[in-house]
């Protein structure tokens, strides 16, 4: 029996050993706290890859969250605080990079893809078009197998 009490106890401390703490941040009203919201949400975390940083809990994130929570204090303006963590992590913690020359390619590249395959498709059926009635015929040879194919064909069919 002092074996199943000690067990429960230990899944029940250890639920609360796994607890998070959530980050609590105080703002003046519900602005500034839907600003913040859009700000993390807005901002990929560096070691996550895919996930912004209102989601991770990477201790990185919880640094950028809290350096955006203070920044805004500060009264900085949205920019401020973006080019502040581009500067610090680069150009990859923005979900939608600005278009400059170094991301060019980025933003480009779709736009060359639908082209190359409107160009790939023009040039198959142009192509078809021009050998379509130049075509070469079936041979007598080729037509009899064809017809045999058939014929067998429709025999095999039930009816």
């Amino acid at each position: 029996m002092i074996r199943i009490v000690f067990v429960a106890l230990a899944v029940l401390l250890s639920g609360l050993a796994a607890a998070e703490v959530a980050d609590v941040y105080n703002f003046e009203d519900r602005a500034q706290e839907q600003r913040y919201q859009n700000l993390i949400s807005e901002l990929r975390c560096p070691k996550c890859q895919n996930q912004n940083i209102a989601d991770s809990n990477a201790p990185i994130s919880k640094d950028m969250r809290d350096v955006v929570y203070r920044m805004m204090k500060d009264g900085a303006s949205n920019e401020e605080i973006v080019d502040s963590l581009v500067g610090r992590f680069g150009e990859f913690v923005r979900y939608k990079p600005e278009f400059e020359s170094r991301t060019f390619l980025l933003w480009a590249t779709p736009a060359i893809a639908v082209f190359g395959g409107l160009l790939v498709v023009a040039g198959v059926v142009i192509r078809s078009r021009r050998a379509g009635p130049d075509a070469p015929a079936l041979s007598e040879e080729e037509k009899a197998r064809v017809d045999k194919m058939l014929a067998a064909q429709k025999r095999d069919r039930p009816s």
